[in-house]
């Protein structure tokens, strides 16, 4: 996980073209999203965070977004209600 407010633009933009950060998330609502997300696009940089892959967020105890990544949405929402 890498804080938006520990990397300045320039490598933030190099780590996206080379595929080191695939994903991005908000750190207090822990919700994680595709960078194109339009509610992720609308996130304050002090909370926003990113990742390489869904495995890392998912481990960092985030969940994936309703909006951009519906399936897996639907079925962290199925887990969810299978443990409770």
């Amino acid at each position: 996980m890498i804080r938006h407010g520990a990397i300045d633009d320039d490598e933030l933009r190099q780590l996206i073209v080379t595929g080191h950060i695939r994903y991005g998330g908000n750190r207090r609502l822990r919700i994680y999203g595709r960078l194109d997300c339009a509610s992720g696009k609308r996130m304050r940089r002090s909370t926003r965070v990113f990742f390489g892959d869904e495995a890392a967020a998912r481990a960092a105890g985030f969940r994936p977004c309703g909006h951009c990544l519906r399936a897996a949405f639907r079925r962290w929402k199925l887990e969810q209600a299978e443990t409770s």
